[in-house]
């Protein structure tokens, strides 16, 4: 049997653990398997709870690791590193509790955060950088770890209470799902919930409009006054959010 053959039969092994020993091994050889094949499993065990500490506080640690295990069975890591096997649990919680959402949406949440914690850097607008800006002109940049996600249930407060340490709400299913906004200023994670006209503007800002022309719109469907102070409310919120990395005149790669 050439080396190829060999290791494919060992690999076949390994993710479908079939009752038979691999057929290029012998009886002899099933201790030495059976250590490797509980390494192969303890590892992908330990790397998706390292990954959901909260849900895994949610689910409880029975049914959290009964989950994983059924994870595993189905989804043999296919990338070189341990690091994206964390990327497909969602999915399969979403799939295995259907009737309970909100279980895939604090995985999602999770894996969110941890994902713009390594993201690229860009260092967050200051202050001092908003005076003598054209803002007719001036096009907004967002941090290039920004990204949103959609909830059906009220998954932001169940986090935040499990993260605070304190019991978590029951959750709810939400008449009309949320968006979440999730980001990382300097060092630290962040998520907050938008609106949709909130989440409306920044979708037109990273697709190059200007923040004239995002304005006029806003003036357009709320009226003057009211357009003119949600523009504002909203540029004070993106700056002490940290989410604005750069105000040019024209599109940068932050998008």
């Amino acid at each position: 049997m050439s080396l190829l053959a060999l290791q494919n039969d060992f690999q076949s092994w390994l993710t479908r653990e079939p009752a038979q020993l691999p057929s290029s091994f012998e009886p002899r050889h099933r201790a030495g398997l059976a250590v490797y094949l509980n390494n192969y499993r303890s590892q992908l065990l330990a790397c998706l709870l390292a990954s959901f500490p909260a849900l895994r506080t949610l689910m409880g640690a029975e049914a959290f690791d009964a989950a994983a295990a059924a994870h595993i069975d189905e989804s043999p890591p296919e990338s070189w590193t341990l690091d994206a096997y964390a990327d497909g649990f969602p999915e399969s919680l979403r799939r295995r509790f259907a009737d309970a959402p909100q279980l895939a949406e604090l995985a999602a949440l999770e894996l969110a955060l941890a994902t713009a914690f390594v993201g690229a850097d860009a260092e967050p607008v200051s202050l001092a950088q908003l005076a003598d800006v054209d803002w007719d002109a001036a096009v907004l940049h967002f941090a290039p770890t920004l990204t949103w996600q959609r909830a059906r249930t009220n998954v932001d407060a169940i986090w935040s209470a499990i993260g605070a340490s304190e019991t978590p709400p029951e959750a709810i299913e939400l008449a009309e799902g949320r968006t979440i906004l999730v980001w990382r200023a300097h060092f630290l994670s962040k998520f907050r919930v938008a609106s949709p006209e909130e989440c409306q503007v920044i979708a037109e800002l990273q697709a190059g409009a200007s923040f004239g022309s995002v304005c006029a719109k806003l003036v357009e469907r709320l009226g003057e006054g009211p357009g003119t102070a949600a523009a504002g409310a909203m540029l004070a919120q993106w700056v002490g959010d940290g989410l604005l990395v750069q105000i040019s005149r024209e599109p940068s790669s932050f998008t």
